[in-house]
């Protein structure tokens, strides 16, 4: 009886290309992050890392963050819903469009709401008017990381979307649940993993994000400064080893939150099943 191969490599071939794939890309610069912090030694890493600036960088960065992620979770399920449940007219540019700040650089992005939301922008001067500041002010950031987050709520919601059978709604329905009901108890915890995994990309993204924020920020330290802003700032003053130790506390930020997450999604399984 002839043994049939499949056309991709084996197990152990694959595994060998995987490992070194993630070694030289990802666990390689990364370990030497963490090596050159560990080589300031623990009370200068504490020092340089909870600096005052730092902290507060720390502050907007992970706050405006936070803000953004959870307007974008409530937002994208809604995008994601529309999308799947509704035939209308320009549904498929919609959709393309979702994508754009994935493809879009991210200073572009920056400069173009830093454009319109600028007091002297379309929108930013009747808001200027009514007494609203939005660029050059923790708003504006909330803004920008609101605009490079959506798509990862939506690109993870709009699969599971598609896939939830609506008969299940249509039984609920005919045992007398109300519309509120039936999102509430049928279609929100089918919903839920994928929704925890777009909040967490996209908080994960905004902790990061520097193009779209650095130009409609306004960069003023303790005050509109973003903590990857004050890693290149030390950078170009030669503070390495403070750069490195603001670069950690991100790393472990972002890290920490992925981490948790895939708890969470391991821990939700074990719960359906």
């Amino acid at each position: 009886m002839a043994i049939k191969r499949g056309v991709l490599p084996g197990f152990g071939l694959s595994l060998g290309y995987t490992i070194l794939y993630l070694a030289f890309l990802v666990l390689l610069p990364l370990s030497a992050l963490v090596m050159h912090a560990a080589g300031l030694g623990l009370s200068e890493f504490w020092r340089v890392a909870t600096d005052e600036r730092a902290v507060e960088a720390y502050k907007l960065s992970f706050g405006a963050s936070l803000l953004a992620a959870l307007t974008n979770a409530v937002f994208g399920v809604l995008l994601a819903w529309v999308l799947v449940r509704y035939s209308f007219p320009g549904r498929r540019l919609a959709d393309a469009l979702i994508d754009l700040p994935f493809a879009l650089p991210t200073a572009v992005a920056g400069i173009a709401l830093t454009q319109v939301y600028a007091p002297n922008g379309w929108f930013g001067e009747p808001l200027a008017r009514l007494g609203l500041k939005v660029a050059f002010t923790p708003i504006g950031i909330f803004l920008a990381l609101v605009f490079i987050g959506i798509p990862f709520v939506v690109r993870t919601v709009q699969p599971v979307l598609e896939e939830l059978d609506p008969s299940i709604e249509e039984a609920a329905a005919v045992l007398g649940a109300s519309r509120f009901q039936t999102f509430r108890r049928v279609i929100l915890p089918g919903l839920m993993p994928a929704v925890l995994t777009g909040f967490a990309l996209a908080f994960a993204r905004g902790v990061g994000e520097y193009g779209s924020v650095v130009f409609i920020s306004g960069n003023m330290p303790m005050k509109t400064e973003i903590a990857p802003l004050l890693i290149v700032t030390k950078l170009e003053q030669y503070d390495y080893a403070g750069a490195t130790a603001i670069a950690c506390v991100l790393l472990f930020a972002s890290f920490g939150t992925l981490f948790a997450l895939n708890m969470l999604q391991r821990w939700s399984r074990r719960a359906a099943a």
